[in-house]
């Protein structure tokens, strides 16, 4: 990531409960106010909101309609190599936390609170 890029970061919040994205996207801006944050309902969406972007983080959910969030994950990964990204979900099922383990992203389960969005963003 060049320094230009690092001075101005940006998230990309992917879930399909609209309630979801603006608590992620207000806990986020109360401690980051000048990030840019774009939202997106599903991996369709989020393919297309984040051509010519570049994030440094990244949060999704795991059930939506289409692409599970695990695989848009796989996608994002290799987009953004460098992006901190977090799946989160109300299924707390030990091999889905396993398995983002293995894929190297933090794991936030639902429901959504201020705590563990500032403990992701930092």
């Amino acid at each position: 990531m060049s320094k230009l890029n690092m001075s101005k970061q940006s998230m990309l919040v992917v879930d399909d409960s609209r309630l979801s994205r603006l608590m992620v996207k207000s806990f986020t801006e109360k401690c980051h106010p000048t990030w840019e944050i774009d939202e997106a309902a599903d991996a369709n969406d989020a393919i297309e909101v984040s051509v010519n972007k570049d994030y440094s983080h990244i949060t999704v959910d795991y059930n939506m309609p289409g692409m599970n969030g695990i695989d848009l994950i796989g996608l994002l990964k290799n987009k953004f190599p460098d992006a901190k990204i977090a799946l989160i979900t109300a299924n707390i099922q030990n091999t889905l936390k396993s398995e983002s383990e293995e894929m190297g992203v933090s794991f936030i389960s639902k429901p959504i609170t201020e705590e563990k969005i500032i403990s992701f963003v930092g």
